[in-house]
């Protein structure tokens, strides 16, 4: 068997957002830069995705992005959100503070792969990536077969675009690094989605519905227009599994709105139900996007800080291949950018997981439909805490009278997610101080786990 070697300055693997952020960025700083993506060229950007983006998302200027947003947002009316309640059949309408939107995810990742191209990106398409070379500690590459032939990709940085449960994490001995490990399934949701096609339009299509199910799931109901609707189910793994196909085809037979309805495409998918990884760099490799956790923990969303992710890594990469350091030192600042911004949020939305994992649907509902509507979402989107004046509070606790221990819970596990970010502010400028962060992030932890009775999740 011959194996053919090919050398670049960066290696990215996979062609979602994470990957094709960090390649272009990377390309357009003049470095010589391949893409490595399994699918064939006419499924490149095909991704299984809830659709929707909440609030205003800023991409970094490396792609053309008004025609981005001009060709894969298809609705961009969406101003509430919408909790209904299994039980009682009830529905919590909250305004957004912000605009989102909603996105043809295989249209959105097809022009991002062809803007990638044109920012001098090489793109391999039906490359599977099946090993990494690293002969002394220090990633050098990876190994991969492309059109029957074997080939050795070598560069000075690798970045792992892989997605969820990287197979590269397999391969790689992390052994040398702070980079975290400390990762299992139990911290990733399966998630299974439609895109279905409605004979008459929806009174909602400026809204993101969700529905909370059994085992710590939910449904979402997201209009990429008001006649073409994402509707999909996730639920966390460290629950029993549910039938998610017939969970979703359940629900969607008892809403009137979705008769005669034809299902245009459906995919599954694994995500990251997590933190944020404590640490993505490894000599010679970074992580980015899914393959890192860069995802809400509560709501699935991972475009945006993918999109970030990828762009500090690779602005961080130029500057390490440049200074001929590629050392998971020269490399740290990719972690505090991550951790100092959208990092910190992401952490603290994580304490919510954890809270629900300790307690029944009937409590949860009970809190979700009781909480005032811009509270519930700040704690589960773009602040990760939240506060309410006293007037609030006196009506939450008539609302959710026979649940009050459940609300004082919540009101202590708010409390720790503000310190938890507190602690994720301090986030160190590089690895020596590493172990004493980490020290003081799991005794705010610690706390969680006592008020709220559930199992340590890492």
């Amino acid at each position: 068997m011959t194996t053919k070697s090919v050398s670049y300055d960066m290696v990215v693997v996979g062609g979602g957002t994470g990957g094709c952020f960090a390649a272009a960025t990377a390309a357009r700083a003049g470095l010589d830069v391949v893409l490595l993506e399994r699918k064939c060229e006419d499924e490149g950007g095909y991704i299984a995705c809830g659709d929707g983006i909440k609030g205003k998302s800023t991409f970094p200027d490396v792609v053309d992005r008004d025609r981005l947003r001009e060709e894969s947002f298809t609705n961009e009316g969406i101003t509430r959100g919408i909790f209904e309640n299994p039980q009682s059949g009830d529905s919590l309408e909250i305004p957004f503070d912000e605009t989102g939107a909603v996105v043809d995810r295989f249209r959105y990742g097809q022009v991002l792969l062809e803007e990638t191209d044109r920012a001098g990106v090489e793109l391999h398409y039906d490359t599977v990536v099946n090993d990494v070379i690293q002969p002394n500690g220090q990633v050098e590459g990876v190994t991969a077969i492309r059109d029957g032939d074997h080939l050795e990709y070598r560069a000075d940085v690798v970045v792992d675009a892989a997605g969820a449960l990287s197979v590269l994490q397999d391969k790689t001995d992390l052994s040398g690094s702070t980079f975290d490990t400390n990762v299992n399934y139990s911290q990733f949701c399966s998630a299974y989605r439609e895109v279905l096609e409605v004979p008459e339009p929806v009174d909602w299509d400026d809204a993101l519905v969700f529905k909370p199910t059994e085992e710590l799931g939910y449904l979402w109901y997201f209009p990429r227009s008001p006649t073409e609707i994402n509707a999909g189910l996730g639920f966390q793994m460290s629950q029993q599994p549910l039938e998610l196909v017939d969970v979703l085809k359940d629900d969607i037979a008892n809403r009137a709105e979705f008769a005669g309805a034809t299902v245009k495409n459906k995919l599954g998918a694994a995500l990251p139900t997590r933190r944020p990884y404590d640490s993505a760099v490894h000599p010679g490799y970074v992580a980015v996007g899914d393959a890192a956790a860069h995802v809400n923990p509560c709501t699935g969303g991972g475009i945006p800080g993918a999109a970030k992710a990828g762009h500090w890594a690779a602005e961080i990469a130029v500057e390490a291949i440049e200074d001929g350091d590629v050392s998971e030192a020269a490399l740290w600042e990719y972690n505090r950018r991550v951790q100092t911004n959208f990092g910190k949020r992401f952490a603290a939305m994580d304490l919510y997981n954890i809270f629900g994992t300790a307690r029944e649907q009937e409590d949860l509902v009970s809190m979700v439909t009781a909480l005032p509507g811009q509270q519930l979402v700040d704690a589960i989107g773009k602040k990760g805490t939240t506060n309410m004046s006293l007037g609030l509070k006196l009506k939450t606790l008539v609302k959710t009278f026979g649940h009050w221990d459940t609300l004082y819970d919540l009101y202590k596990v708010q409390n720790a997610a503000g310190s938890l970010k507190d602690v994720y502010d301090s986030y160190p400028d590089g690895p020596d101080q590493f172990a004493a962060w980490q020290k003081e992030r799991d005794s705010v932890m610690d706390r969680v786990y006592d008020i709220t009775g559930a199992d340590p999740k890492y």
